[in-house]
C-alpha cells in the first residue's frame, strides 16, 4: 500500500502533548547513558549529543536524527511494536507514550533527578511548557519592558506568557477566541486580551498595531494556522520586531508574503521546534527554575485544565 504522509500508517501507538515521565525498564546492549531504574522524560525532538547542530550553541535541531513524522525508529526505520498476530504497529514521533511500556532511543530521553521534583508536574515539560518557554528565552530572547503579543492561549501560548512574563516584558497581550481563557492568562503574565471575534469590520493586525503603536516587539504563533502567520507576522513591529511561528500546521500548508513587504518592513519571521531547547542539557535546568521558585511556575492545577488548555474533544 503507497502512503501519501507517514501520518497516515496505522495502527500506532499515539503520544500525547504532555508525555508521563518514565522509569527505565530495561537497555539495550550498546545502551551506556542510561540504566535500569532510571527516570527518565521521552521527547519528540532528538539530542544526540554529537552531531554539529547538537553541539552547536545556534541550533537545537539534531542533523544525525533529523526531526520527521515518522513511523519508525530513528536509527534502522523499523518498528518494535507488533499485535498479538506479529503484525506491525508503528511508532509516532520517536516517543509512542499511549502504552504502559514504550521503546525509545536514547536521543530521545532525558534524565532527571526525580528529588524535590513534583513529576505530575515535570511531564509538562515535555512538549508544550518547555517550547513556549523556550520560544521567549531562547529562540526570541524577549527583552525586559518589550510588548508580547501571543495568538492562541493553549498550554504552549500560556507558556510563552510565562517566559515573557519572567523576563520583564512590560505588556502581554493574549489573542484568542474564547474569552474565559484571559482568566487563566492572567495568571501566566497576560496582561491584555484580544478576542478576533470582537473586532469589527478590523483586521486583527489593525487592531493590534492601534493598540501597541505600530506593532508588537515580539509575536508568537501558537495554533497553527497559515492565516494567523501571517496576522502574526503584520502585528510586529518593523525594524526590529520578530515573529515566531510554534504552531503546527497541517502537512503541504503554505503561508504568503509579499516579498516587497519582507524587504521594506526589517521584521524577522522564524520558526521555533520544542522552543530552541535542547532537551538533555534543558530541561533539566527548567526543572531546577521550578524547584528553587525562582523563575518557572509550573501549576499543578494545570493539569486538571488540560481538556480545557489543550482542546481535547
Amino acid at each position: 500500500q503507497t502512503f501519501q504522509h507517514p501520518s497516515e500508517r496505522h495502527p500506532k501507538i499515539l503520544n500525547s502533548p504532555v508525555n508521563l515521565y518514565r522509569i527505565v525498564e530495561s537497555v539495550g546492549a550498546e545502551v551506556t547513558e542510561f540504566s535500569e531504574g532510571d527516570t527518565v522524560i521521552p521527547v519528540f525532538l532528538s539530542d544526540c549529543g554529537e552531531c554539529s547542530g547538537c553541539r552547536s550553541k545556534k541550533s537545537n535541531l539534531c542533523s544525525k536524527f533529523p526531526f520527521k513524522v515518522s513511523p519508525w525508529m530513528p536509527r534502522d526505520d523499523t518498528s518494535r511494536f507488533t499485535d498479538l498476530d506479529g503484525n506491525t504497529i508503528y511508532h509516532f514521533l520517536s516517543v509512542s507514550s499511549f502504552s504502559e511500556y514504550t521503546v525509545v532511543d536514547v536521543a530521545h530521553l532525558t534524565k532527571i533527578d526525580p528529588d524535590g521534583i513534583q513529576m505530575s508536574s515535570a511531564c509538562l515539560l515535555s512538549c508544550g511548557v518547555s517550547t513556549g518557554v523556550g520560544a521567549a528565552w531562547r529562540t526570541a530572547d524577549v527583552e525586559e519592558g518589550s510588548t508580547v503579543a501571543i495568538f492562541g492561549l493553549g498550554s504552549v501560548g500560556l507558556a510563552v506568557a510565562e517566559g515573557a512574563r519572567i523576563r520583564g516584558a512590560a505588556r502581554i497581550i493574549g489573542v484568542d477566541m474564547k474569552p474565559e481563557k484571559f482568566e487563566i492568562g492572567k495568571k501566566f503574565g497576560i496582561t491584555e486580551f484580544v478576542n478576533p471575534a470582537d473586532c469589527g469590520d478590523k483586521p486583527l493586525s489593525q487592531v493590534i498595531n492601534e493598540m501597541t503603536e505600530g506593532g508588537a516587539d515580539y509575536c508568537f504563533e501558537c495554533v497553527g494556522l497559515p492565516s494567523l502567520m501571517e496576522e502574526a507576522y503584520a502585528c510586529c513591529q518593523k525594524g526590529w520586531g520578530k515573529t515566531v511561528v510554534l504552531g503546527v500546521a497541517r502537512p503541504m500548508s503554505e503561508m504568503k508574503l509579499q516579498c516587497f513587504d519582507v524587504l521594506r518592513s526589517g521584521k524577522i519571521l522564524t520558526g521555533s521546534l520544542f522552543g530552541g531547547l535542547k532537551p538533555k542539557s534543558d530541561i533539566p535546568m527548567l526543572l531546577k527554575h521550578s524547584i528553587d521558585k525562582v523563575k518557572l511556575h509550573l501549576p499543578l492545577s494545570l493539569l486538571s485544565r488540560l481538556r480545557f488548555i489543550y482542546g481535547f474533544t
